[in-house]
């Protein structure tokens, strides 16, 4: 199936030097100092109606903590949206100033934004520019297209078709340091981008850049996907005080400004291009708005807050706008799993909930590519023992305690109906899914080899389940679980990929409260003397002891997840 954009935004990232940008050739007669800026000017994409333009100003003069470009159209072209600057518009003049994460501009150093416009007849090139009132010189070889680019650009229909995926250096080297971990040290998981400070590297580890570096050399002449989570609501995780995030439920300009815009300008650079940048966006957020609020006996008065305030919507549609922009960027959105939204009064408000967020702040439908299901959770990919519609002792498999009247068993069914679900509510037709298979596997000598028996509804589910959970409202480094499926891509009809989204190894959240800088809570969830509460039927927690904070290596659970994988290593 192919893929169709209306209009395909492209940016480049806030550069030092000349990286990334197109410079204006000066002439050999007229020396650097004299020419005070030079402007490159790029139309990368034109339609019938509209455009995407790329604008980098080098300042050739002092250093500037503040800045602002000028220029005026010929034409009736009109400025509907950009990034990495603040653009306005008054006729024919256009203003782009700086935004407060790109102000500063040392001598010698550029600085790049870009916006889409629209416009009739021609679309001709402006010929002045200025910043800060000055006249630059401006680069004119570089221009608008003789042929306007086809506006699919280069997206795929599944970026993981054809392509390698990157492995985190990070994660693979904690993996082959533990006995028997070589074994899959080299598959790909997700880097967590789950704190500000995380785009720039932890304690001197990785940065986004470093990950996007380190993906290039990998690649090679080859496809490659880099799977990225955006993981830094207000208020994040509502419903889960283990993975609390360092964002108030009413930092919603500082979750735009200081976290989503920086990895939007970085993903933009035209250095990192020719990667598919796969991106998961907000994981275990827009859910919380449906199952966690209102008058249910679920409901948390953090969700209640974060539903009232709007600002999950707000901040996923804004990633998605700003993300979405960018030629090589592929966003899927988080869709909980089937033991959260696979019941009747969950479905479908789920599926209008997430549309809400892909039309806010924006954002369309089409800056969605798909979705994921699982992520960081258990629910077994595949139930083959029994099935939604067996009946026993006259009785629904639907009425089982385990199940609960859900109308899903495992992960595959569920995706594969919610896809169609979204598509129901506008989504577009091709969208594809991605399931999360790192800790689901559920192998090991606790694995049934068939059907239970048929005393009754609870004997023959129990009996047969992969699933060894108490309750799948249970989601803290379970007991019991195991890797799943390894990575692979197209497995199934609608699905896009398995993926390791969550890298196994790393804890859901610490069996004890430990004090931290990272804005994380302790949850009982993850005690495994916890006796349970609404949201897992009152249920033990089913808790390995002894774990560390959530994104931490957990050296317990990571031999726990290979020795019970299914398949086994």
């Amino acid at each position: 199936m192919s893929r169709t954009r209306t209009a395909l935004l492209a940016a480049l990232a806030l550069v030092a030097g000349t990286a990334g940008a197109a410079v204006a050739a000066i002439p050999s007669d007229v020396g650097a100092a004299a020419v005070p800026c030079t402007v490159d000017y790029k139309v990368q994409n034109q339609w019938d109606s509209g455009f995407t333009a790329a604008v980098t100003v080098t300042n050739n003069s002092a250093a500037k903590s503040s800045w602002a470009v000028k220029w005026s159209y010929a034409g009736n072209q009109k400025i509907t949206s950009g990034w990495n600057a603040k653009l306005s518009q008054s006729g024919t003049e256009v203003t782009a100033a700086n935004e407060s994460y790109n102000g500063t501009m040392a001598a010698g150093s550029s600085v790049s934004f870009g916006f889409n416009g629209t416009y009739s007849g021609t679309n001709a090139l402006p010929t002045t520019f200025t910043l800060d009132g000055v006249t630059c010189n401006v680069d004119d070889g570089g221009g608008g297209p003789t042929d306007p680019p086809d506006p699919t650009g280069p997206k795929v229909d599944n970026p993981y078709s054809g392509a390698k995926v990157y492995v985190n250096p990070e994660w693979s080297a904690k993996a082959r340091a533990e006995t028997g971990g070589s074994r899959i040290a080299n598959q790909p998981t997700g880097v967590w981008l789950d704190r500000i400070v995380a785009i720039n590297g932890v304690n001197g580890g990785m940065g986004l850049r470093a990950h996007l570096d380190a993906a290039l050399e990998q690649k090679g002449s080859d496809e490659l996907v880099v799977q990225l989570v955006i993981y830094n609501l207000p208020g994040r995780d509502c419903a889960a005080l283990a993975s609390n995030g360092e964002l108030g439920p009413t930092e919603i300009d500082k979750y735009k400004t200081q976290y989503i815009d920086p990895i939007a300008a970085i993903l933009a650079d035209s250095k990192y291009a020719g990667l598919r940048i796969v991106t998961t966006v907000e994981i275990d957020s827009l859910p919380n708005l449906v199952t966690n609020t209102g008058s249910r006996p679920t409901a948390v008065p953090a969700c209640d807050t974060m539903k009232a305030n709007g600002n999950y919507v707000k901040g996923v549609g804004y990633a998605l706008n700003k993300l979405g922009a960018i030629p090589n960027v592929y966003n899927y959105v988080d869709a909980g799993h089937h033991g959260w939204i696979g019941w009747d009064d969950n479905f479908g408000a789920s599926a209008d909930t997430f549309k809400q967020a892909a039309t806010a702040e924006g954002a369309t439908v089409d800056d969605v590519h798909g979705f994921i299901t699982n992520t960081a959770n258990y629910s077994a990919l595949k139930e083959n023992n029994f099935t939604i519609n067996d009946n026993v002792a006259g009785k629904s498999v639907r009425e089982s305690k385990w199940v609960d009247w859900n109308r899903y068993l495992d992960e595959l069914s569920f995706a594969q109906a919610f896809r169609d679900k979204l598509v129901s509510v506008g989504f577009k037709s091709d969208i594809g899914m991605l399931i999360d298979t790192s800790r689901n596997g559920w192998g090991g000598t606790a694995r049934p080899a068939g059907p239970g028996p048929q005393t009754s509804v609870d004997t023959y589910v129990d009996g047969g389940r992969y699933d060894r959970r108490l309750n799948t409202g249970n989601w803290c480094n379970q007991s019991g679980a195991g890797l799943g499926e390894r990575p692979q891509a197209a497995p199934a009809t609608g699905i896009d990929a398995y993926v390791w989204m969550k890298p196994p190894g790393e804890s859901d959240g610490s069996s004890s409260a430990i004090p931290n800088d990272e804005g994380k809570g302790f949850d009982r969830m993850c005690d495994p003397t916890y006796e349970g509460n609404p949201r897992n039927n009152n249920n033990m927690s089913g808790a390995l002891p002894n774990s560390p904070l959530s994104g931490h290596w957990f050296s317990a659970q990571f031999q726990e997840l290979m020795k019970n994988a299914y398949p086994a290593l």
